[in-house]
């Protein structure tokens, strides 16, 4: 992608960022229909959740692409660049096709009344959702696997009654200054994807959510498949699973996989018995060549091996540590945290004695002040074995090299998709 080309996505993009976030149907609706509704040409998977979307949205991408469907896929955030949010097929929306839709778009908004009032423009995340409908029923997809941005009943890409299955991957405390302060708050907000007499597929929910999403399936006469975790197997001395009688390999890191996976070979099944020809070799190849970066991904960084994860809640949180828990090391954690996010849960859940912590700000983003984070690390964890602050990440990644150069100690950097984006869009491509 060449870079001139970016930053017009980015001056396309800039304007309605001014809008903020913005939860309502309203804006997106009159949008969609002054495009032609494109979303009423695609047939869709919709995935809410509050962890797991990433990773559910890539499994079935990959599945149904290796079975020979034209598969269309939405998501969000991107790390590095916008083009990361809509794809077929795997490869990225090019910058051109990008750029053409945009200009499109602010040509169609441009031709409303010069009176409107500002509440009916639509919002930067209302305007890249309608981009990827409109880009997937051009390139007249045979389905997109679109994952919600912000809970699910008021969030953009929740503009159609009839998808092909909607599925629930995990409710926890998230975005709570928004969705509600309960889970059963939370979980009514997800739930808003079931729609009446579609499939859904459940994953594993707190006793508090998963009564709420119940009773909504209950309510609309939907079928429902509720998600056991798959079975890890050893096969050729490489991790697989085994699920409804399928053995395939987890190309993903960490157990949480054995719950993904399965929610999206469940998913798979409902398309098989509506007739989609999908057979077991095209989800065992789809699996082994699924990835999701920025997820318990390694990546080689000054001739070391890093790990890095987007955990930015504490249920990710505990996914994380117990993958580092496998790794029989202790862990130099570098760090950094928006200001919405549950900075004591997270560290709590994350440290343990022993670990070493630099906190350092995330860029360009509402960040909390590493010393703030190291107040409460101390209080939380007053057994670390050092805790530093870095004014920026590479300076921090540093202070972890110095810190760790006699020690086996894994170096993590979490605590924010946009830190790892920041993280991944300056260093050489791997």
């Amino acid at each position: 992608m060449v870079a001139n080309k970016q930053g017009e996505i980015t001056d396309l993009l800039q304007p309605f960022q001014r809008f903020g976030i913005n939860l309502g149907l309203v804006r997106i609706k009159k949008l969609l229909a002054e495009l032609g509704n494109p979303q009423e040409k695609v047939p869709f998977i919709h995935v809410a959740g509050t962890n797991g979307k990433g990773s559910v949205c890539a499994y079935l991408s990959s599945i149904l692409t290796e079975a020979g469907y034209k598969t269309g896929r939405f998501i969000s955030p991107h790390l590095i660049s916008w083009n990361e949010r809509i794809s077929i097929n795997n490869q990225y929306i090019g910058d051109d096709d990008l750029i053409k839709i945009l200009h499109h778009i602010k040509e169609i908004i441009a031709l409303r009344p010069a009176d409107s009032p500002p509440e009916e423009y639509p919002t930067q995340f209302e305007v890249i959702t309608a981009a990827s409908w409109l880009y997937f029923a051009q390139c007249q997809v045979d389905v997109a696997v679109m994952e919600v941005g912000l809970g699910g009943r008021l969030d953009a890409t929740n503009v159609s009654d009839r998808p092909l299955a909607s599925i629930i991957t995990s409710i926890s405390r998230e975005h709570w200054q928004r969705l509600g302060d309960t889970l059963a708050k939370i979980a009514t907000e997800k739930a808003g994807v079931i729609k009446q007499g579609c499939p859904v597929v459940v994953g594993k929910l707190p006793p508090e959510a998963h009564e709420v999403v119940m009773e909504k399936i209950k309510t609309l006469q939907c079928p429902y498949i509720l998600i056991e975790p798959a079975q890890k197997i050893t096969k050729n001395q490489q991790p697989w699973a085994t699920h409804q009688g399928i053995e395939y390999p987890l190309s993903l890191n960490g157990d949480i996989q054995l719950h993904n996976s399965a929610i999206a070979i469940a998913t798979i099944q409902i398309l098989i018995n509506k007739g989609w020809h999908i057979n077991n070799q095209a989800i065992i190849e789809g699996m082994k060549k699924t990835r999701w970066q920025g997820r318990l991904q390694w990546i080689k960084w000054q001739n070391k091996s890093i790990l890095i994860d987007g955990a930015h809640n504490v249920d990710s949180a505990k996914i994380l540590r117990n993958y580092v828990d496998t790794l029989d090391k202790k862990t130099t954690w570098v760090m950094g945290m928006l200001s919405t996010k549950d900075h004591q849960g997270i560290l709590k859940t994350l440290l343990k004695s022993g670990d070493q912590l630099i906190l350092v700000p995330v860029p360009d983003h509402s960040s909390t002040e590493p010393r703030e984070l190291a107040h409460i690390a101390q209080q939380t964890c007053p057994d670390l074995d050092k805790i530093q602050i870095a004014s920026e990440l590479f300076q921090g990644l540093n202070q972890a090299l110095t810190m760790t150069k006699n020690k086996a100690n894994t170096i993590v950097i979490c605590g924010s998709l946009y830190l790892l984006g920041y993280f991944l869009g300056n260093i050489p491509e791997t």
